[in-house]
């Protein structure tokens, strides 16, 4: 639970926001073409296909945030390890 808490804390981290808003609109436009570009381009999207959107830029700033947290962390590991050791 620990974890979990410090993970959603790194949400808005401000290192981690400018490389997980990159990756989120680089991604995330990727993935709303694929998935609602013709929709979207015949004039066809519904409340539905908006909140899908959402989260289809939503997901890729998380799983960014999370690889640099997690990064982070294994970084912060190896330090006190060697620290320990050495």
């Amino acid at each position: 639970m620990k974890t979990l808490k410090a993970y959603l804390v790194s949400l808005f981290d401000k290192e981690f926001i400018p490389t997980g808003l990159k990756t989120a609109l680089f991604v995330g436009t990727l993935l709303f073409l694929i998935n609602h570009g013709v929709a979207f381009f015949q004039g066809e999207m519904t409340r539905d296909r908006w909140i899908s959107v959402l989260l289809t830029y939503l997901m890729p700033y998380l799983v960014s945030v999370y690889g640099q947290y997690a990064y982070r962390r294994k970084l912060i590991k190896t330090s006190a390890y060697q620290t320990k050791h050495f």
